[in-house]
């Protein structure tokens, strides 16, 4: 299995369709990680949402999925870079249980008050400019559901999902109808094509979704209709934390909060929620730090 994200448009019909697959990346995004299986799952699914979700954005910039929860777990964040290099993390109340086989409702929307929210963030913005944020209400039984929801409500936009995951592969299916203004749907004679398509996904098992890869899921599904391919993408996990950000973070709370830290503690240690790694910043490195503002290297990253 290979990380494989495939786009592809159906011939003379108002429908555009993505399949993406995460094995090695999605390893990489759990391995300093011990989620209980409904919360690895979820989040897996979230991660596979993203990227499809990315491969839909017509800018430079970055997408991310956030969802806020109001049972065992409190947040659920995906991060998607344009060139698809990702990362997801996933925070637990401190008194969590969870369920085996717990779904989207027991695990993030036991009140209702879960809220699924999705960022843009231009990697050069303008002078003034903020990054776009929709935030809707969860809805539904699965995170697919809730995001059609959003996509339906915040964008205008039909769209199906077909979602799974496991402590090996995360993988996705997506078909969007293309709207009227675009000009292919105006001119497409195939009616009929939503439905149909929609109809045959929907045959998908979980099973299915994680044992095949791109290319077989579309075959499999499509070998009756007549696809054009795009671009196929090969996303990837990588952490933007660094040594130089954390340092940049503490100057913003500034030297005395900072320097009561290292005399409470010795030291401030700061460890990233996505990859797990640790920087820890001695009273010389803090030091060093608000004299020039400048991290020191003397002390090597660390992985918990």
């Amino acid at each position: 299995m290979s990380d494989r994200l495939l786009k592809f448009l159906f011939h003379d019909a108002p429908v555009r369709g993505e399949v993406v697959q995460l094995a090695r990346a999605w390893q990489q995004v759990i391995e300093h990680h011990d989620y209980p299986a409904p919360v690895l799952a979820l989040l897996g699914e979230m991660t596979a949402a993203a990227t499809l979700l990315a491969a839909n954005i017509k800018f430079n910039g970055a997408l991310t999925l956030q969802v806020h929860g109001d049972g065992p777990v409190k947040l659920l964040v995906v991060e998607c870079q344009p060139d698809f290099r990702l990362r997801a993390t996933a925070k637990l109340r401190a008194d969590a249980h969870i369920a085996p086989g717990a779904g989207l409702r027991a695990l993030v929307n036991a009140h209702g008050q879960g809220r699924c929210a999705i960022t843009l963030d231009p990697l050069e913005r303008l002078p003034g400019q903020q990054p776009y944020q929709g935030i809707v209400p969860l809805t539904g039984d699965s995170i697919a559901h809730a995001l059609e929801t959003y996509m339906r409500q915040s964008e205008q936009l039909d769209t199906r999902l077909w979602l799974a995951a496991d402590d090996k592969v995360a993988s996705g299916v997506l078909l969007q109808k293309l709207p009227a203004e675009g000009g292919r749907a105006t001119q497409s004679h195939d009616t009929d094509a939503w439905d149909r398509t929609t109809t045959l996904a929907s045959t998908l098992t979980l099973a299915e979704l994680l044992a095949n890869g791109p290319e077989a899921l579309v075959r499999k599904l499509f070998w009756q209709e007549r696809l054009e391919h795009g671009a196929a993408f090969q996303p990837s996990f990588r952490c933007s934390c660094s040594r130089e950000r954390i340092g940049r973070m503490l100057l913003s709370l500034g030297r005395g909060e900072v320097e009561d830290i290292v005399r409470e503690q010795g030291h401030v240690e700061v460890t990233c929620d996505f990859c797990n790694k640790a920087q820890l910043f001695d009273a010389v490195d803090v030091a060093q730090l608000f004299a020039t503002g400048e991290t020191s290297a003397r002390v090597p990253d660390r992985k918990h």
